[in-house]
């Protein structure tokens, strides 16, 4: 697992290319992924039109959402302007979502055909001063986690490049390996309420059925945002990913948390767990493993 001291890993590529080349020489780091890294890549930025140079505000969010997201039926969501400016910034994020399925394909060759493309946004709010809940103040150390979309074990692998055009950072900090911070917080998980699930759905609170593992991942992540000593005292560094940077993690497995920065775009994919390079690596495994049983239904 990552030791905290490198667990941010930086390579040299300057292109998002598919097939490795000089450029973009990187590929087969599934492992350090897996492992808790996050693989930085400080010279691969993702590039702006001088026509998309006008998205640069935080005007073009409808302030409804903190991001501008991509819909399944390729319209965007939470974006304000015209119909032009909201078909151009469309195709700004489509075109952010296949340069990093470029890459996730040639830095993870083992993944090949196994990962799904979810979400794609466009982030234009400014992090510092923004009002929320404990629950969703991402500026606390948190393991990504959904209360509405249990996501059954699978695997939230994350691409970030921060397109910040004032040379402000996106400011991270991480926290210690993820086996160790589930055994500092384990003595204080309880499972799931019988009938639980049936009523959460029933009550349309969640999309499917809630597992066990992704009820205990809801309480690691409540519990360990609600425990301002953890979050003070806690192993951790700081972490600042300047403009023109991007870089990849399992935000499901890295403790992160998000202090600064404004414009950024992000991709996420999805991942069975045992479709990894080492499945016995992955959150569901971990609290399994713990726990000494299995966490999700049988299928």
């Amino acid at each position: 697992m990552a030791a905290l001291d490198d667990i941010v890993r930086n390579f040299p590529d300057s292109a998002w290319d598919a097939a490795p080349c000089e450029r973009a020489p990187t590929t087969s780091v599934e492992h350090l992924l897996e492992a808790g890294h996050v693989l930085c890549f400080p010279h691969l930025p993702f590039e702006l039109t001088a026509a998309e140079q006008r998205f640069l505000t935080p005007s073009i969010s409808d302030g409804h959402a903190k991001n501008i997201s991509l819909r399944d039926d390729g319209s965007i969501r939470g974006a304000s302007g015209s119909p032009h400016d909201q078909r151009e910034l469309r195709d700004m994020i489509v075109r952010f979502s296949q340069q990093a399925q470029h890459l996730v394909d040639r830095l993870f060759p083992h993944y090949c055909g196994k990962l799904r493309a979810a979400k794609a946004s466009y982030r234009p709010m400014q992090v510092e001063g923004r009002a929320t809940s404990w629950r969703k103040d991402d500026t606390r150390l948190h393991v990504d986690a959904f209360p509405s979309n249990p996501v059954h074990g699978v695997r939230l692998l994350r691409v970030f490049t921060n397109l910040n055009p004032a040379g402000k950072p996106r400011q991270w900090r991480v926290g210690e390996p993820f086996p160790e911070f589930v055994q500092r917080f384990a003595p204080r998980l309880t499972p799931p309420l019988p009938g639980s699930a049936a009523a959460l759905r029933a009550l349309r609170i969640t999309k499917s059925r809630r597992s066990a593992y992704d009820h205990y991942m809801l309480q690691l992540h409540d519990k360990m945002k609600a425990d301002l000593g953890y979050q003070k005292a806690a192993p951790q560094r700081d972490v600042d990913f300047a403009p023109g940077t991007t870089w990849v993690v399992f935000s499901d497995q890295v403790l992160h948390a998000v202090m600064g920065g404004q414009y950024m775009m992000e991709q996420t994919f999805y991942l069975a767990p045992d479709k990894q390079l080492y499945p016995h690596t992955s959150p569901l495994k971990v609290l399994e493993d713990l726990m000494g049983k299995a966490l999700l239904p049988a299928a």
